[in-house]
């Protein structure tokens, strides 16, 4: 079978990888029960203030439906609130206390995940991220779909 059939998976695993090594690190610095997803929505509350769900995954480029099932995590771990917006629809997320007080925690993961991301990079024939940021952009201007559908046509 061709790597190419497998790209999903070892996606996945990539993933996978990549959130265990920071996952691992996180009961030594008190931070059980966090989760690596946790943290662009917890920086962009830190520096900008609270915000709706839409705003937060528009900030941090997720879908909307990511953010929101991320921000229901956080709001089970009582790290986030939630409080209506201007309509019916909108909710306002605001970190907690308790999230305030693992920002300097989390500032130093951070600073050592990105360091670490950046030797990691070093090693590699082609850095992952500026790969990650071409492949996001060639889905952007024709998504998988469409070249899924060409070449169903083909075959």
């Amino acid at each position: 079978m061709e790597s190419s059939e497998l790209l999903g998976t070892r996606l996945r695993l990539l993933l996978d990888l990549l959130d265990d090594g920071v996952t691992a690190l996180y009961p030594s610095l008190g931070l059980e029960g966090f989760r690596p997803r946790f943290t662009p929505i917890l920086r962009q509350l830190a520096a900008e203030g609270p915000a709706s769900i839409r705003d937060l995954a528009r900030a941090i480029g997720v879908t909307h439906s990511a953010a929101s099932q991320t921000v229901a995590q956080m709001a089970k771990e009582e790290l986030v609130t939630l409080s209506p917006g201007a309509d019916a629809r909108q909710r306002i997320v605001r970190l907690t206390s308790r999230a305030e007080a693992l920002l300097p925690a989390l500032d130093r993961e951070w600073a050592a995940t990105s360091a670490a991301a950046a030797e990691l990079d070093a090693e590699l024939p082609y850095p992952l991220s500026r790969l990650v940021d071409e492949a996001l952009e060639a889905l952007r201007r024709r998504p998988m779909r469409d070249r899924i559908s060409e070449s169903a046509r083909l075959l």
